[in-house]
């Protein structure tokens, strides 16, 4: 391939484009593999049984399957912490709350979009290469391979952890058949100490060991990657929260050190795409739903999965107000929706909730929403 290319000129590029972050390690495999296995034997990972497929197995023991000849991995950082949202806003009960990497503009179009016009210019710098793009899409260990180039270490709650800057910011990768004149010392592989502020705050208690995550528990995966019927025991726990989940790095220590975004994207119009007012939710049709997050990674729940979660904060809202709308959508023709509001009603007005919910399970013609609804009525005794 010629001379390596060098990597202070590789980094220049990538701060013109606005990257926090740039580190460069050869493309070996993860340290962490072992234990990516070991979690993916305990079933961990829960329904993302992609996870667990072979051939993304074989990609990450290997990231030749990806890239034939790869022999570098560029691993970037852009942040997006914003402290624009007061936190009685996000607090409210009355109000849904959502992540904050999901206030603004999908992150994946536009890292990728950055991360795109970065290796065309390495493309052209270097004389040619072959390369792969990566935002959160790939069968790679991007938090391994991250610590690994130097940007920060694995904290308990198994996030990415700069220390100068928390961990309120995306990774994306460019693989490529490059070689650079020098490569990134791996980061300490912790820094956490004694520390377990994540672990203790966790609503759900998602951690059964530090640095271990119970996918199954967590209220990410629970509001945005599973897509059924929410664990009873779980739903009391999720609190406000309608996608994602931001606990156990608000807690953190060193979240103290993050600063605002320089990101316009990423910083949210106004506190409705932050924190949206679950009246307004429950009311939403399919339509005004992707309208109002037009442009937003809230998109990817589905209206249905939206009002399920919104269903939930409903719930937890103790506010009769939304009883009205929640009962309305006792009668969506989605199931899933069925069974959440009629978990949520019976939340809000407990034994006075059990003649409806008996009629509505003598009509229910669906069996999960039916055994759902049987199980929200063994809670009313």
């Amino acid at each position: 391939m010629g001379e390596a290319f060098s990597a202070a000129r590789l980094k220049a590029r990538a701060q013109q484009l606005g990257f926090a972050m740039l580190g460069v390690t050869r493309a070996l495999p993860s340290p962490r593999l072992d234990a990516y296995l070991r979690w993916i034997a305990n079933g961990y990972h829960g329904t993302m049984t992609y996870m667990a497929r072979e051939d993304r197995v074989a990609r990450r023991r290997d990231l030749n399957v990806i890239l034939p000849n790869v022999k570098s991995l560029i691993v970037v950082g852009l942040a997006y912490h914003t402290l624009a949202v007061p936190a009685e806003i996000l607090n409210d009960p009355l109000r849904g709350r959502i992540a904050a990497y999901a206030w603004g503009l999908d992150y994946h179009s536009v890292l990728a979009e950055r991360l795109e016009a970065l290796a065309t210019w390495l493309r052209a710098e270097s004389g040619g290469m072959a390369y792969r793009v990566y935002v959160d899409t790939g069968a790679i260990l991007e938090r391994s391979h991250a610590q690994q180039a130097g940007l920060g270490f694995i904290g308990k709650n198994t996030v990415l952890i700069d220390p100068r800057r928390g961990s309120y910011f995306l990774l994306g990768e460019i693989l490529t058949d490059l070689t650079f004149d020098t490569y990134d010392t791996p980061h300490r592989e912790t820094m956490c100490g004694k520390c377990n502020r994540c672990r203790v705050a966790c609503p759900t208690d998602a951690f059964p060991q530090p640095y271990v995550l119970d996918a199954r528990r967590c209220i990410s995966y629970l509001t945005i990657e599973y897509k059924g019927y929410v664990p009873h025991e779980l739903r009391p726990l999720m609190g406000n929260w309608i996608m994602g989940c931001d606990v156990c790095m608000d807690v953190c220590p060193f979240t103290r050190f993050a600063k605002p975004t320089p990101e316009p994207a990423f910083r949210p119009p106004d506190h409705e795409r932050a924190a949206p007012r679950l009246e307004r939710l429950l009311r939403m049709n399919a339509a005004e739903f992707a309208e109002f997050f037009a442009g937003s990674p809230v998109l990817r729940l589905k209206h249905e999965r939206l009002l399920r979660n919104a269903c939930i904060a409903a719930g937890n809202s103790n506010a009769l107000e939304l009883l009205p709308l929640v009962q309305e959508l006792m009668h969506s023709a989605s199931p899933l929706v069925r069974a959440h509001a009629a978990w949520a009603m019976a939340c809000l007005i407990g034994k006075s909730a059990r003649s409806a919910l008996e009629s509505m399970l003598a009509c229910e013609t669906d069996a999960e929403c039916a055994a759902d609804l049987q199980a929200t009525l063994t809670t009313l005794v």
